[in-house]
């Protein structure tokens, strides 16, 4: 687990966007039976969450289409959560940061960490916005 002091400035980037922190596996549950469109961002410490996960996604936001909830667990903070969060994600194994999206519930696009590794903020959103325009 990480300190609360260190994470809450890489949580407060996503929810000053608009995010909703999913803090407990109820709340997954919840907003998995939400119809319409939902993001999962599995938010991390790590920096390429810093450096282009958490950028691009916001920039995605700036387009046209974007998903009907926002939503964000944090990798290594809220461990339930996050779980739970991962497994409406199968058959992709864990990975943080990742992006999920879902239309009424069922997963139809994501980004593993190994999508976002060495890629640009610019690539990041790209790529959510076809997924938006295709999706939402």
């Amino acid at each position: 687990m990480y300190p609360e002091e260190i994470v809450r400035p890489m949580k407060e980037e996503l929810v000053n966007a608009g995010f909703e922190e999913l803090m407990t596996e109820q709340d997954v549950d919840d907003i998995m039976k939400k119809e319409g469109t939902t993001l999962i961002v599995v938010n991390s410490i790590c920096g390429c969450a810093a450096g282009t996960a958490r950028p691009g996604v916001v920039t995605s936001l700036l387009l046209n289409k974007k998903p009907d909830n926002l939503t964000t667990v944090f990798a290594g903070v809220e461990k339930e959560a996050t779980e739970k969060a991962r497994e409406f994600m199968i058959p992709f194994p864990p990975s943080s940061p990742s992006i999920a999206l879902f239309k009424d519930g069922q997963l139809v696009h994501m980004l593993e960490r190994h999508h976002i590794e060495g890629k640009s903020a610019k690539m990041i959103a790209k790529n959510l916005a076809g997924a938006y325009d295709e999706f939402c």
